[in-house]
């Protein structure tokens, strides 16, 4: 049964983690403190609960929880050694917990615990820090808050900063929290009510006074040509750079990617002050942890072409590299981390919008949300004083902690296809449909396209959130529609790595019985949409120099003279030899194509649902329910071929384990000897 403290905080959280207003996705911490029984000595035990390191407070559940003895905790004031050692201090609190402990204790424990307060939250909310991050914010937070409201110069989040925090309290009774130098807020209360209270009467009342007494153009006047593009043509020149820029951001390793053109980002990039406060970078450690310190910012005008934007940012991309470099070589030290890299995570663009970058698409979106937060802090900062991020030589402490370091080598491995984005066409049903379902269960984000969008949306909707798949329409066999698609996947993702031609359908009928509209339908669906897939991907391939792979569903019909097929096994004739005339073309580039012969997939096939079936079972001279088996008893394997098994081949042809093979086709047949390949 959960501790009434402990149900209060989890509510308490949840609300505040609601509202953007008053904190980032995962950012602060809350906690309360509260008495349970010992199990070993039966008697009352004061307790602390506090959110546990990398939780969210908007999705906080009892799990997300640290459970520590308070007493325990308090008693390390004794043997804390100073803040120059105070990272020791985390692994002492593993000493502190109470049974099984719940989730890992985060830095900001010992805030939490030390403050002498029954409930205490620390939030990140952007009037707060707007506050924090501004030149006069000492002053400010006397002027706006009165005696309530404390200021706590900046220190990095540890021990010694609960301390600090702490003593705050004791020598203002007074008070209901603090505002935290180049941080956040944090606040206090003798019940959960009350510590809600008091949060949200401190972010409410910044916010306010900003709005009162701000200046209503903070970042000066608007630059000419700066201007926001209309939207059809922001978005059409947004998915023209967008491979380009991920190439950039995954120079040192592939990201995925975000795109945003809210006006809050627009405008600011329209105004005067955008470039020299983008330079000055991120301030509150999450969300430089998040954006890195400072984002690569393009300095031509929205009426510069694609092609001059392009050649911009590669010339911006070397520097951004050099100046990043050059930071780390100013700060590190002989016990500093490696470089992590040194490309953008923020790239933002004039008239156009801002790429966000993360290892997958949740962390690139939120990268996004988090520079957001960044403008609005900047803004208020800007509107009654000068905006002042801490220095960079802070910033590297917290961006090169070793505390933080040892929580990323924490992070499981990867998955193979973690990082990738793939385009799978007819993936609604069928083949198509296992084979999104095991690229995305591998960790690749997945654009499920097929010509029927209500069903290409549901089939994505299984796999998970739109940060795992989205579905598009797409008409292989019109160019324009292949286009339109492949632009909503780059805005979706960032670009594209593999792409699958699976799209497909099939007309069972003798030489002449097929009509000439027939043999074009068959041609259209899947010779030429392959080519248009392939043409429109491949664009984009090039563009990231991130290499790839493309993968031809074809069949063995495209080897084997079966009956009744002409149209059908022609057109996949033609798609194995586009396998083998790409792999030469686009091999420079680091593109694999390879390709499936699938044979006799009847279970779960949209194709043989569709008529083809029957048709196959006519001409066979079997029931069409044993269809399966009968293409199973004529192989040499004698076992049926399903959706999953070509859904393995693409996942083994696509993964590390065949990075040198291109050119292939591979069998997926269970053994059909008159259709080996020579």
């Amino acid at each position: 049964m959960t501790n009434p403290a402990a149900a209060e905080l989890i509510a308490r959280s949840n609300r505040l983690g609601a509202d953007p207003k008053n904190t980032n996705y995962a950012g602060g911490n809350t906690s309360a403190k509260g008495t349970e029984t010992d199990p070993v000595t039966g008697e009352p035990v004061k307790l602390l609960w506090v959110k546990g390191s990398g939780g969210d407070l908007g999705t906080l559940t009892e799990q997300g929880l640290a459970v520590l003895r308070l007493d325990r905790l308090r008693a390390l004031q004794g043997v804390y050694p100073g803040v120059d050692r105070e990272d020791e201090m985390v692994a002492a609190f593993d000493y502190c917990l109470h049974g099984k402990g719940g989730a890992a204790p985060s830095i900001d424990t010992a805030m939490h615990g030390l403050v002498d307060a029954a409930h205490v939250d620390h939030l990140h909310p952007d009037s707060g820090i707007a506050i924090a991050t501004a030149a006069d914010g000492e002053q400010l937070t006397a002027k706006i808050f009165g005696d309530k409201v404390a200021w706590v110069p900046w220190r990095r989040p540890g021990f010694q900063l609960g301390l600090d925090i702490a003593a705050v309290k004791a020598e203002n009774p007074q008070a209901i929290g603090c505002i935290l130098g180049g941080h956040g807020i944090t606040a206090w209360g003798d019940t959960s009510d009350e510590a809600e209270a008091n949060s949200l009467w401190i972010i409410d009342t910044a916010a306010a006074y900003l709005a009162e007494h701000g200046d209503p153009q903070p970042f000066g006047g608007v630059r000419p040509g700066y201007e926001a593009l209309p939207e059809a043509e922001r978005r059409e020149r947004a998915a023209a750079l967008a491979p380009t820029i991920r190439g950039i951001a995954s120079h040192d390793k592939p990201m995925v990617g975000h795109f945003t053109d809210t006006d809050v980002v627009l405008d600011f990039l329209a105004s005067e002050k955008a470039p020299a406060l983008a330079a000055l970078g991120t301030s509150c450690p999450d969300h430089f942890l998040r954006t890195k310190v400072k984002p690569l910012i393009l300095d031509l005008p929205a009426t510069a072409t694609a092609e001059e934007q392009t050649a911009r940012l590669h010339e911006l991309h070397e520097a951004y590299r050099a100046d990043y470099q050059a930071y780390y070589d100013a700060h590190a030290t002989a016990e500093s981390p490696a470089m992590r890299g040194a490309d953008p995570l923020i790239v933002l663009v004039p008239g156009v919008g801002m790429f966000s970058y993360g290892a997958n698409k949740q962390t690139a979106r939120v990268a996004g949300e988090f520079y957001i937060n960044a403008i609005n802090v900047m803004h208020g900062a800007e509107s009654v004083s000068t905006y002042s991020p801490i220095s960079d030589a802070e910033k590297f402490r917290i961006e090169y902690w070793a505390l933080e370091e040892a929580k990323l080598q924490r992070m499981p491995k990867p998955k193979t296809h973690q990082g990738r984005i793939a385009f799978v066409t007819g993936a609604a049903s069928g083949i198509g449909k296992a084979i999104a379902t095991r690229l995305a269960a591998e960790g690749a984000c997945v654009v499920v396209a097929d010509l029927d969008l209500e069903k290409a949306q549901a089939a994505a909707l299984e796999l998970g959130s739109t940060d795992v798949a989205i579905g598009v329409a797409a008409n292989v066999a019109d160019a324009a529609a292949v286009q339109a698609a492949l632009d909503e996947a780059v805005l979706a993702f960032g670009g594209v790595d593999l792409v699958v031609n699976n799209a497909g359908l099939s007309l069972s009928k003798p030489l002449l019985e097929t009509t000439e509209a027939d043999w074009n339908l068959q041609h259209d669906v899947m010779a030429k949409g392959s080519f248009l897939v392939s043409k429109a991907a491949a664009r984009v391939l090039i563009d990231q120099k991130l290499g790839g792979d493309i993968i031809y569903i074809s069949s063995k019909n495209s080897v084997f003279a079966g009956p009744n097929n002409i149209a059908y096994s022609a057109t996949k004739a033609d798609q194995a030899h586009q396998v083998r005339l790409l792999a030469v073309e686009l091999g420079e580039h680091g593109v694999r194509v390879n390709g499936i012969n699938p044979d006799g997939v009847v279970r779960g096939s949209g194709i043989f649902a569709s008529g083809w079936g029957a048709n196959r079972a006519a001409t066979y001279g079997v029931k069409e329910e044993d269809l399966g088996q009968f293409y199973a008893n004529r192989t040499i394997l004698k076992r049926e071929v399903v959706p999953e098994n070509v859904a393995d081949a693409v996942y083994v042809l696509t993964g590390p384990e065949l990075s040198r093979t291109t050119g292939l086709h591979i069998p997926v047949d269970s053994g059909v000897a008159a259709a080996f390949l020579r």
